[in-house]
């Protein structure tokens, strides 16, 4: 059982045949699949599932916490089940390709307080742009 799927039942929810599915074809590190990856993988499994089940799935577990939707520039939103352990991202800048990644120190401190403006900072996302070895090498 995935750690995913762990976390879902702890937290009471009800798990149909769909939204197991959809669960383990999030399942894995560096999963940062689109919705419509998911259904793809998801209908391998069980070829009855909708897609609009699995954008309602989708939406579920993002709202319960246990899944972020990660926006990278203008491509379509894709779906991390990294959600409880903090990290940033690695974004191909050709291919849109995303790894997780777990810089040293804390992010906050960066940010000197003169550069604050009053804010009382809650949150730090960055994002790392780059070319993967796979762009790199045909560049």
């Amino acid at each position: 059982m995935s750690d995913l799927l762990e976390r879902l039942r702890g937290r009471g929810w009800r798990m149909t045949a769909q939204r197991r599915v959809v669960a383990e074809v999030l399942d894995g590190e560096h999963v940062h699949l689109t919705a419509d990856e998911v259904h793809a993988r998801a209908v391998a499994k069980l070829p009855e599932i909708s897609r609009a089940t699995v954008y309602n799935t989708l939406g579920e577990m993002v709202t319960l916490g246990e899944v972020l939707e990660v926006a990278t520039d203008r491509r379509a939103k894709r779906y991390d089940p990294n959600a409880h352990r903090p990290h940033q991202h690695l974004v191909c800048a050709r291919c849109g390709a995303i790894r997780d990644v777990h810089p040293t120190g804390n992010p906050l401190s960066a940010l000197p307080d003169s550069e604050r403006f009053g804010f009382t900072i809650s949150d730090v996302e960055v994002t790392y742009r780059g070319l993967c070895p796979n762009c790199s090498a045909s560049a």
